[in-house]
């Protein structure tokens, strides 16, 4: 199966469009799932951005955006935050090709993500967490300990303690995925969209940031990303992970 690569896909106006990335110690490892979301969306559209690595702590660096959550998409005078809402933006500003093929596909697209946020990513932080801790930044570990702890109630090596427990949970919760994959190739379809990047946004995080291997490789759900990971060039494959 051949996935269009971005230089294959028609030009698209010219841009100016700058993206703020969420960074680990060294600035080229972008891990955050959310970012990630926007980054295959914009390979999808043939775009191009500046990309601009920001830490946790750094909130003063987006305080123009209103909030302090990454990613950020600025296009001239327009600033966009939260994934779901840059999608759409995106969607809007450079309609071809579609990330959500009309009107369905944008609600269904919805529904996807809001279960990749609400089911993926509390059970690929059970296996990940300690890892993102010694991935990122010095000047980031305090407030990243502080924060998750406060937010699972337990310190961050007792809420990763069991990973063998945590990955058979993950894999449980994907039991929808996999079965829809043994159909067809990629959530959308014949190709992937915006959906598909939902879900894959969850793997790269993992990859980017862990050691650990999320998939058994008979897995559906193991060559859905394989195939995902070589699209747009190969743009995700390449991608700078922790070592």
């Amino acid at each position: 199966m051949t996935i269009a690569r971005t230089d294959d896909i028609a030009a698209q106006p010219a841009t100016t469009l700058k993206l703020y990335e969420l960074a680990g110690a060294d600035e080229a490892v972008r891990f955050s799932p959310h970012c990630w979301k926007i980054r295959m969306a914009l390979a999808h559209k043939g775009l191009g951005a500046e990309r601009v690595a920001w830490r946790f702590t750094e909130k003063d660096v987006i305080a123009f955006s209103g909030q302090g959550l990454v990613p950020v998409l600025v296009d001239g005078e327009a600033v966009v935050s939260d994934s779901w809402r840059i999608a759409e933006y995106l969607e809007e500003r450079f309609p071809h090709p579609s990330l959500f093929g009309g009107d369905t596909g944008r609600a269904v697209a919805r529904f996807v993500n809001s279960w990749a946020d609400g089911t993926l990513v509390p059970a690929i932080a059970k296996v990940i967490t300690l890892d993102i801790h010694g991935g990122i930044a010095a000047k980031d570990r305090d407030y990243f300990r502080l924060s998750r702890e406060k937010r699972f109630g337990m310190s961050l090596e007792a809420f990763t303690a069991d990973i063998a427990a945590a990955l058979r949970g993950l894999r449980q919760a994907l039991g929808p995925l996999r079965f829809t994959l043994r159909q067809q190739p990629f959530i959308c379809g014949a190709a992937p969209a915006y959906a598909d990047y939902c879900v894959f946004g969850m793997m790269m995080w993992a990859r980017c940031i862990s050691p650990v291997e999320l998939l058994d490789p008979d897995d559906p759900v193991f060559s859905w990303r394989d195939r995902l990971l070589q699209a747009h060039g190969g743009l995700a494959r390449d991608a700078p992970r922790v070592k």
